[in-house]
């Protein structure tokens, strides 16, 4: 278990989940019915999902959160892009949120990469050490 606050992707998915919020507060969801709170929800699946793995003792159950995080990313950045084209989010708004959610999507993408890597060379090292390999050696 590790303490989420202190992963650097953990904080910019919080501030993407506060710009959605502020950059939609204004929205009329009556104008838009479901846009405004699906936004919003997917953008906080972001951090919940990191935060769901970091309480995870298994680096494997950790990476799939990510893996869920990473989703809920592209989720919002499609949702960003229906709100633009439908003039619910100006090009200025949409294109500082869409930076906001890229940059999230690719530390998500390198934090999962680390992870699994560690994940397979600490199965590979187990490998090495195995008593079954030592007698089959």
């Amino acid at each position: 278990m590790q303490d989420f606050k202190k992963l650097a992707v953990w904080s910019k998915a919080h501030e993407l989940v506060l710009e959605v919020y502020r950059g939609t507060a204004r929205l009329p969801d009556r104008s838009y019915p479901g846009l405004v709170s699906q936004l919003r929800r997917a953008a906080a699946s972001i951090p919940a999902n990191i935060v769901e793995g970091c309480a995870h003792a298994s680096q494997e159950e950790f990476a799939r959160f990510l893996q869920l995080a990473g989703a809920s990313a592209l989720e919002v950045a499609y949702h960003l892009l229906l709100a633009r084209d439908l003039g619910a989010l100006s090009t200025v708004q949409y294109a500082r949120l869409e930076a906001r959610a890229i940059q999230v999507r690719q530390m998500l993408g390198g934090l999962d990469r680390r992870v699994r890597s560690d994940l397979t060379s600490a199965k590979s090292l187990e490998r090495r050490r195995s008593p079954e390999s030592k007698r089959t050696a």
